[in-house]
């Protein structure tokens, strides 16, 4: 297995797609509208800054996911 799929980008469904990112899968993220998939990307992208800001991530990985 490559790919997750996470239908749903809400609360639950952006921290699932956070996860699975982080460990190295490619990850398909669907709502019913663009802009909820757009701002659960931002999200993500605000935490796994937040996570280099601690030292948990480095910015390679962040990258990377």
């Amino acid at each position: 297995m490559q790919t997750v799929g996470v239908i749903g980008a809400g609360l639950m469904g952006n921290g699932i797609a956070h996860v699975a990112a982080q460990a190295g899968y490619d990850v398909i993220l669907s709502d019913v509208a663009m802009e909820r998939c757009e701002a659960a990307k931002a999200t993500i992208t605000k935490n796994m800054a937040r996570q280099v800001g601690k030292g948990v991530l480095t910015q390679e990985h962040a990258d990377a996911a």
